[in-house]
């Protein structure tokens, strides 16, 4: 299992554009990812659990990342969380 933090820089926070954007990178890998916020828990590859966080600019949200390409998804995903929230 990999786990890192991220903190959201986007002043807007994680509205549906980029909201979408994660859920099209997380699905490229046949892993178990999951965005937790204040101990809530959201599959990223369902843009409804996602919105349901209400993740905001400046909130610190945990991604973990469990099973096959774990290694490969966590960069991905971290790098892509950099560039676009």
């Amino acid at each position: 299992m990999k786990n890192f933090t991220y903190t959201i820089t986007d002043p807007e926070g994680m509205h549906a554009r980029p909201a979408g954007m994660l859920v099209k990178e997380a699905k490229k890998y046949p892993c178990s990812i999951n965005i937790i916020k204040d101990g809530k828990s959201a599959d990223a590859r369902k843009m409804f659990g996602l919105m349901g966080l209400g993740i905001k600019g400046g909130d610190t949200i945990t991604v973990s990342v469990e099973g096959e390409q774990e290694e490969e998804a966590a960069a991905a995903l971290e790098t892509f969380l950099k560039e676009n929230i």
